[in-house]
């Protein structure tokens, strides 16, 4: 079994909640969303402490961007699931489009398999049986 964190960074909520329901179309299961600033806004504000409050970073004139990531441990849904992303947001080269990104994870504790992602690999494995 491999793990990977599927990470995508973007400002556009709209864009983001429709990622959010192709991936759940794509089999995972569970995902987490943070809001942060970018770093040149950051270093361009004295006034900032270190760890900037979600509170703040909302309360700020720039458009906080939105990290949603998801740990995968089928290569499948993996594949579905930044395939998705591809086709709503494109290619990611476009100004401002956001950024995606796999991290390969070598340990992690606290994650379980879900009922739907067992029965999305017995589906997946049952097509390949079903080809070969």
């Amino acid at each position: 079994m491999s793990l990977n964190l599927l990470a995508l960074v973007t400002d556009d909520l709209e864009r983001c909640s429709t990622v959010l329901d192709a991936w759940q179309e794509a089999g995972v299961s569970g995902v987490t969303m943070l809001g942060a600033v970018g770093g040149r806004y950051a270093s361009t504000h004295d006034d900032l402490p270190l760890m900037v409050s979600l509170r703040a970073m909302l309360g700020s004139s720039q458009t906080p961007n939105h990290i949603v990531f998801a740990l995968i441990d089928d290569e499948s849904v993996l594949e579905r699931a930044t395939r998705a992303a591809i086709d709503i947001v494109g290619d990611f080269q476009a100004r401002n489009s956001g950024i995606m990104f796999v991290v390969p994870v070598a340990r992690a504790w606290g994650v379980r398999k879900t009922p739907r992602q067992t029965h999305q690999a017995q589906r997946d494995q049952q097509h390949k049986d079903e080809w070969n």
